[in-house]
């Protein structure tokens, strides 16, 4: 896939290259031909220089790969001074060099081109006041020069329109980016969304599975019978009731071993409500488990006639189980409590 950083630098090196090229093609006289060569070279090197700098070798994090997607990483503050320092130097250079000769020919005035070319470049990579300042320094420069309409004719407005034209570019390119982060985030929000809806369908198909499973038998008996059911078939109903209140109302605190112990305190006459008010939830599935072991050995050794399971918002302990005696006994609601156990959370 072709990025938009590598269009923007096969273009900044392909329209430098022809630059330098043209300022290349000294076709008059010029006093200092080597000064003019090293204008020639200074320039190529700190425009491929600004070009080049921190171009990506691998994806190394999220924010750079968005980066480079936008053009480029900004470039360090002492490369956007060497590009205005070659802004300041290289018209006088490029005059002193061609000395008595035509100072308008296209080997004389290249540099407006070329210094418009390197502000393009640091606009592109997020340097716009530097780019701007070095536009300021060319202006001037070329104004002395020429003369002010003489630079405007030969290449001062079509490099300031250039970078206006990088400025405009990169605002929208950035807007784009930003806007299609923002897309990413509300696709991967939707995505999460989606997941979590799907992982409540399946959860309640499982529980209208164990729903059926429970009391499929029991509702088929009872039509089957007209209502009428032995003492052992309503002993059965009452506790596939019961079961089913647990998967409703407690379905995290619920294993087969614990269903098990909560189908045994039923058969022996036993109440039982299990109460999960959200008190598991993050918890790890081992942690799960062994809270669920502790809570049928509790049920296990129960005699109480009726039993409340509540899981409990308290930091250490994860669930309670409060047994009372039988109220023909007499005694009092407090005296009635014959079983009090909290169930720890395991050590994280």
């Amino acid at each position: 896939m072709i990025s938009i950083r590598f269009v923007t630098t096969l273009l900044g090196v392909a329209f430098t290259g022809f630059l330098v090229a043209r300022a290349s093609w000294i076709t008059g006289p010029v006093d200092r031909p080597a000064l003019l060569w090293v204008a020639i070279v200074v320039f190529l090197l700190t425009a491929w220089t600004c070009i080049f700098w921190g171009t990506p070798t691998g994806l190394r994090t999220r924010s750079v790969n968005v980066t480079v997607a936008r053009g480029g990483e900004r470039l360090p503050m002492w490369l956007c001074l060497v590009a205005l320092l070659v802004a300041m130097v290289l018209p006088p250079m490029i005059a002193a060099g061609v000395g008595s000769g035509d100072l308008t020919e296209q080997y004389s005035t290249w540099y407006i081109g070329g210094l418009g070319a390197l502000m393009t470049i640091l606009v592109i990579r997020r340097r716009p006041w530097a780019a701007w300042s070095g536009t300021a320094v060319l202006a001037g420069w070329s104004a002395f020069l020429l003369g002010p309409l003489g630079a405007l004719g030969l290449g001062l407005v079509g490099s300031v329109v250039w970078v206006t034209g990088a400025q405009f570019f990169t605002y929208a390119l950035d807007r784009a980016a930003r806007d299609t982060e923002r897309l990413g985030e509300l696709q991967r929000t939707a995505s999460a969304v989606q997941a979590a809806q799907g992982g409540q369908q399946r959860e309640r198909r499982i529980q209208i599975q164990r729903a059926l499973a429970v009391a499929g038998p029991v509702l088929a008996r009872t039509i089957a019978t007209g209502g009428r059911l032995s003492p052992e078939e309503r002993t059965d109903a009452r506790i596939a009731e019961g079961r089913l209140r647990d998967e409703l109302r407690g379905p995290r605190l619920l294993d087969e071993d614990v269903r098990e112990a909560l189908d045994a305190a039923r058969r022996r006459g036993a109440l039982v409500t299990v109460l999960d008010e959200g008190g598991l939830d993050g918890v790890a599935e081992e942690h799960l488990h062994a809270i669920r072991a502790e809570l049928a050995h509790a049920l296990r050794q129960s005699r109480s006639e009726r039993l409340y399971i509540r899981t409990s918002p308290d930091d250490r302990v994860a669930v309670t189980v409060v047994g009372r005696a039988s109220s023909t006994l007499g005694l009092s609601d407090e005296d009635s409590v014959d079983l009090w156990r909290e169930i720890e959370h395991p050590v994280r």
